[in-house]
């Protein structure tokens, strides 16, 4: 017996076109493991950040490093969608419930070729003119780093040596001009962040976690910098969407008082106090709520992990997922 079937009154047990009012929020404290780059330019570009007030209660207007909602799920549904191929469940639009060898039209990312029917395409939408549409399944919003931008960042500058191991051409001679700076966040810098599962089967929702946990590099230059731990520190089950990731940095940031803002925070401590504002601000939510308790979660949590170290175990996960879905 799976933890998620004492929730079956929150969850829909097969995929609806019409909104069902079951909502899953999943909060997750997001863990700088490395130095980081979050920009929405090129090379060079500043940090993106933005100004708001330090709390609720503490009215100073600060900056926070944000983390923009899709660069946090596009990561995680790739992820997703590295399984999937795997277990070849991603499809072609021409060929639907088939894959070819030879078919380059397979569902993939950024080439206006969605399947439609695959997990990655129902759970967090495609579109496609003329062609069909589904709206993301998984609500997102921009994460805000706990402390303030200039707390939290630093700069570095690099240079690109020649073969030499110099900055001098070794065979015109000409010195090298490239010397660039960029800004990043520092290693332990904690970002809080929600994830709303609208209308999700149990099978999806294990699906959404696994790839919130597996998902490891973010930001820029992710195949030297980025290294990042997610950490779900509670779920909550309701019948409406909850408060903002910013409404909730903004408590935690109160709750730490003047002592508690000390660069790098204690992850433990910022943990507890996620769990006392998640509880205060639900308080204020118009609408039924139900939280999973820590053991719960943690089993939860298990239970996936389980999953995901059996290739037979997945591959009767995604099948699952993917039969949900109608074919066109």
């Amino acid at each position: 017996m799976s933890v998620l079937d004492n929730y079956t009154g929150f969850m829909v047990g097969q995929y609806e076109n019409f909104p069902q009012s079951r909502y899953l929020t999943l909060v997750v404290l997001r863990k700088a493991e490395s130095e980081m780059i979050f920009r929405t330019e090129g090379s060079g570009e500043g940090l993106a950040r933005d100004s708001v007030h330090a709390g609720l209660q503490e009215r100073e207007i600060i900056s926070r490093v944000t983390i923009s909602k899709r660069k946090q799920t596009a990561v995680e549904r790739r992820t997703g969608r590295e399984i999937l191929r795997q277990h070849n469940l991603l499809f072609s639009a021409e060929n639907k419930g088939k894959r070819e060898e030879s078919d380059d039209n397979i569902c993939a990312l950024n080439r206006n070729k969605p399947c439609g029917i695959c997990a990655d395409c129902m759970i967090y939408g495609y579109a496609v003119g003329g062609g069909g549409a589904q709206k993301s399944r998984v609500i997102t919003d921009d994460a805000f780093s706990v402390l303030a931008y200039q707390t939290v960042t630093a700069k570095r500058t690099f240079n690109a040596l020649y073969d030499n191991n110099t900055m001098r051409d070794p065979v015109t001679g000409q010195p090298s001009s490239s010397i660039q700076e960029d800004e990043y966040v520092k290693p332990e810098t904690l970002f809080i962040d929600m994830q709303t599962l609208k209308d999700l089967t149990a099978s999806e929702i294990r699906y959404v976690i696994a790839n919130v946990l597996r998902s490891r590099r973010y930001g820029a230059i992710s195949s030297r910098l980025g290294k990042m731990r997610n950490t779900i520190v509670g779920a909550i089950f309701s019948d409406c969407e909850l408060f903002s990731n910013l409404e909730l940095t903004q408590t935690v940031y109160d709750r730490l008082g003047e002592d508690g803002r000390q660069f790098p925070l204690d992850e433990t401590t910022v943990k507890s106090k996620i769990i006392g504002a998640v509880t205060d601000l639900g308080n204020e939510v118009i609408g039924t709520l139900k939280p999973i308790p820590d053991a719960e979660l943690t089993e939860l949590i298990g239970e996936i992990r389980q999953t995901f170290t059996s290739p037979t175990d997945v591959k009767e996960l995604l099948e699952a997922i993917t039969a949900l879905y109608p074919r066109g």
